[in-house]
């Protein structure tokens, strides 16, 4: 049985009686953008849910004033767009950069005076803790990728061992992310898995050729020159068999000219953002993750949550914590191009196993709910929220104990 297939406390029915009070709860989530990224995702469906139960969220970012959302939002969210993109500087126009964002942030913060603050992203978690200086509300900050793996270069590396401290605590989404601080840096300390979201394919007219789909921007960290490069160990058996890769980054034009390389300039397609969120599900026959690191890892989980057939590397972190060998999906040891052709190599050519694995593999998609994801992040955000009542709650020893909010992560 998968580690998520269990019962999760802190149901929406357990919480309700916390929502049904007569001073309305005010959170303001922050991050850096309104992109399709998976921090974005998160944020938009925890204000969603949290809108819908009562509590007053604030989006803050630092995006454009005219910046669109890819995630659409509900009309009772408030998002509050801080118009300091981050943009290509200099060293010394960046610093200056950060400390504008971070007194934006701080005005933004006091003007909209929330009982807490829930940051996303290092480099954001780090200016809306610079924000909070002095001030009594909460900060929660999350980070969302592998933090041995993604450097944040030497400032912020610096100032984040000397702010997290300062933090009401830290989220991560995976156990081994957490172990990577020292228990200085995180006061108190919460596991809460991704939500995953359950995209319908859309009924398309069948076609001889079939698609293996890959999503992720287009940078080193998500492996597509791994793929490219077992893609090209296979498709020479498989004429009816195409690789789709969806996503926009830096690494573009550098992978499409592997592909040529490599000869698949006519069976690889790079088709940039889906129009809409989950389009690329719609043709999706197998699904890889090549990423040589993750913090979780959002596509993988909604290709299994559509019954999506999928294969991932094992790396560090998130594929492993939600993938049963052989039973919803596969698994290949990290950056191993040549298993990773031969595991492409058995879904193409085998129906049945395709089948198999991505009928077992929809139960992702509720053991990791919206609604019960959220709770987790209502538990916590409340804990937070009291805190402003007990202040000497907030100054408490960290104890060492990592707290899973969902068990299994």
């Amino acid at each position: 049985m998968n580690r998520y297939q269990q019962d999760i406390p802190g149901t929406a029915a357990e919480l309700a009686p916390q929502t049904a009070v007569f001073e309305r709860k005010h959170a303001a989530l922050v991050l850096p953008g309104l992109t399709a990224g998976g921090a974005e995702r998160v944020v938009n469906i925890i204000a969603d849910v949290l809108d819908r139960r009562g509590w007053k969220i604030s989006v803050i970012c630092f995006a454009e004033s005219d910046s669109p959302s890819y995630y659409g939002y509900s009309a009772g969210v408030d998002v509050i767009r801080l118009d300091l993109p981050p943009s290509r500087q200099s060293v010394l126009t960046r610093k200056i950069s950060a400390i504008r964002r971070a007194m934006r942030l701080r005005r933004a913060l006091d003007e909209a005076a929330p009982d807490v603050v829930v940051s996303f992203l290092t480099r954001t978690n780090i200016l809306a803790l610079l924000a909070g200086l002095g001030r009594q509300t909460p900060i929660i900050v999350s980070e969302r990728n592998n933090p041995k793996e993604q450097s944040v270069g030497p400032l912020w590396s610096w100032l984040r061992a000397r702010l997290y401290p300062r933090a009401f605590g830290l989220v991560t989404m995976t156990k081994g992310a957490m172990e990577c601080f020292p228990p200085a840096m995180r006061p108190r300390q919460w596991v809460i898995p991704n939500p995953v979201l359950c995209f319908e394919r859309r009924d398309t007219a069948p076609t001889a050729d079939k698609q293996i789909t890959a999503v992720g921007r287009l940078v080193p960290q998500k492996g597509f020159d791994l793929l490219l490069k077992a893609f090209a160990k296979v498709v020479g058996e498989f004429p009816e068999w195409n690789l789709v890769i969806w996503g926009k980054g830096p690494e573009r034009s550098n992978l499409e000219d592997m592909a040529l390389r490599l000869g698949l300039q006519d069976r690889v397609r790079f088709a940039g953002v889906s129009e809409r969120p989950g389009g690329w599900v719609d043709h999706a026959d197998i699904f890889v993750m090549s990423s040589r690191y993750e913090g979780w890892g959002n596509a993988l989980a909604e290709a299994l949550a559509a019954g999506i057939p999928a294969i991932s590397f094992d790396c560090n972190w998130g594929p492993g914590e939600f993938i049963d060998q052989n039973v919803n999906g596969l698994l290949v040891p990290p950056e191993d191009i040549e298993t990773l052709a031969e595991n492409m190599r058995e879904l193409m050519r085998d129906p049945e196993l395709r089948n198999r694995l991505g009928n077992n593999a929809r139960a992702i998609a509720e053991a990791l709910s919206a609604n019960s994801v959220v709770d987790a992040w209502e538990k916590v955000m409340q804990e937070a929220r009291d805190s402003r009542t007990s202040p000497a709650s907030r100054h408490t020893a960290p104890s060492g104990r990592i707290e899973t909010i969902i068990p299994g992560c």
